[in-house]
């Protein structure tokens, strides 16, 4: 059995009447990337603080590395590392002077240009922060988090506000810390973000756990019907046997199986056989995307 890093039994925090975390069960292994997903309001933020220590649990249990996050224990401090959304550090420092300078507060620190190369700083090693961009400001966040030499990250939302490019690249930054043994507990509304990194995943929803897993068979996924949509020609009547679609508000039309190669087969078939060509032609099975929505009832909220 793998090494739990993270265990959390019947975990409860209430704010007078409001109950925000409601007896919530999770763990987390030795070296993997757990995502804690969930609409804003559900729980993520109270949930992650009370692990950092930062929050005090109504009820339940909860063990990270071995410690109480509660107790404050200076040793478990020295063993996790925290990206928050937003950090302030001095803006006048260079990119080494300032992770120098967090690293000196551990005993037993990380190299700080190793640390620096990890994120993918190293041709910024001697630029002032307030000359980093947005996307290279979130990097030195994570070299700081890096700097003790943690055991355990803890990454809130890492590329909100990122585009494409820079949230790409911050993945590969995570796929870096994971290289070097670190484990990673990541709060994320990105689909995408967690289908890439994520070994496994949760979503929480009004303070309650409604699915965990690997992201492939996160809630059923893996037993979802694929949906195949395709687009007809004018002038071209359908099959009896393909008609039981739904047609959406473009004319595509939309059907959902379990037998996708053998509608995909017949649709083309028929088509070959009456000399046209799909204007729309699209196969597609369930996104992670499409299963958060449905176990999430499409709730955004208010954190």
């Amino acid at each position: 059995m793998a090494e739990r890093v993270i265990e959390v039994r019947g975990l409860r925090k209430s704010y007078g009447d409001v109950e925000a975390v409601r007896g919530i069960d999770l763990h987390v292994e030795r070296g993997e990337v757990f995502a804690l997903l969930g609409p804003n309001g559900a729980g993520k933020t109270t949930t992650v603080e009370i692990l950092e220590g930062y929050r005090e649990r109504t009820a339940g249990d909860a063990s990270v590395l071995g410690h109480d996050p509660a107790k404050q224990e200076l040793d478990l401090k020295r063993k996790i590392g925290i990206v928050l959304q937003s950090t302030g550090v001095d803006p006048y420092l260079t990119v080494r002077e300032t992770v120098d300078l967090y690293a000196g507060y551990y005993p037993h620190p990380r190299d700080v240009d190793e640390v620096i190369d990890v994120v993918g700083l190293a041709e910024k090693r001697t630029t002032r922060v307030n000359k980093l961009s947005g996307g290279q400001q979130r990097r030195l966040d994570v070299a700081i988090a890096l700097a003790g030499d943690p055991e355990l990250l803890f990454l809130d939302e890492p590329t909100t506000g990122f585009d494409p490019n820079a949230r790409r690249n911050a993945w590969q930054i995570v796929k870096n810390l994971t290289d070097i043994g670190k484990t990673i507990f990541l709060t994320t509304h990105f689909m995408d973000e967690a289908q890439y990194l994520a070994i496994r995943a949760a979503v929480i929803r009004k303070g309650e756990i409604v699915a965990e897993g690997p992201p492939g068979t996160l809630g059923g996924r893996d037993r979802m019907q694929t949906r195949v949509r395709f687009k007809v020609p004018a002038g071209h009547a359908m099959p009896a046997d393909l008609s039981n679609g739904a047609i959406l508000p473009d004319g595509t039309i939309e059907l959902r199986t379990d037998e996708p190669t053998k509608v995909v087969h017949d649709l083309t078939a028929w088509a070959l056989d009456h000399g046209f060509v799909f204007e729309v032609l699209e196969v597609a099975q369930p996104s992670l995307e499409d299963v958060y929505v449905e176990l999430t009832g499409g709730e955004q909220g208010n954190e």
